[in-house]
């Protein structure tokens, strides 16, 4: 039982902060972008509902739900439900630091990311978090797989998109973490 609480906590963590790495391919849409790629984009809320993700780290599978809320160049909100659409999980992302919370436990756990990439293979900024959650990723296919090694594990994830919105109003009020117990980093890293 505390294996499987492990694996799910660390799929969750990896799946909330670990959205984007190599290997990534998305379709292109006609109607969010323009011909000219170099062209900065003009939006400046993006909402992803209702992707799906999988993480995988050696036989072990979670499938998740994931809405991923973007200010551009300001905060993303990922949230992150496992099981009938309720969050158990949310990731909440600066340019600075990201803060991850555990609903079900009742703990949050805040980090920047050069402590994060001190375990983590690639590297996560906060420019491929915000390219990922905001569906501005390489042409491909409509979905994104990454793989990464945290410390001696290899992990697998994949994501399933659903269209973007752009320009839409965002909910971006962050949790109130006062309900919530701080723990530190190095008990999920």
């Amino acid at each position: 039982m505390k294996r499987k609480f492990y694996i799910w906590a660390v799929s969750c963590w990896l799946l909330t902060i670990g959205l984007t790495g190599c290997g990534v391919s998305k379709r292109a849409q006609n109607t969010d972008r323009s011909a000219d790629r170099t062209q900065i984009p003009t939006w400046h809320t993006c909402l992803i509902q209702s992707a799906k993700a999988t993480v995988q780290m050696g036989s072990d599978k979670v499938n998740a739900t994931v809405t991923m809320q973007t200010v551009r160049d300001s905060m993303i909100i990922i949230h992150v439900m496992p099981m009938l659409g309720i969050e158990m999980a949310r990731l909440e992302a600066t340019p600075e630091e990201l803060t991850a919370i555990d609903k079900v436990h009742n703990v949050y756990a805040t980090t920047t990311y050069k402590e994060l990439n001190k375990k983590l293979t690639p590297k996560v900024t906060w420019k491929q978090l915000q390219q990922l959650a905001s569906a501005e990723l390489p042409t491909g296919d409509e979905t994104a797989h990454l793989q990464y090694i945290f410390d001696d594990k290899t992990i697998d994830l994949t994501i399933y998109y659903t269209p973007r919105k752009t320009d839409v109003p965002v909910k971006m009020n962050g949790l109130r973490l006062n309900k919530y117990t701080k723990i530190d980093i190095s008990k999920w890293l």
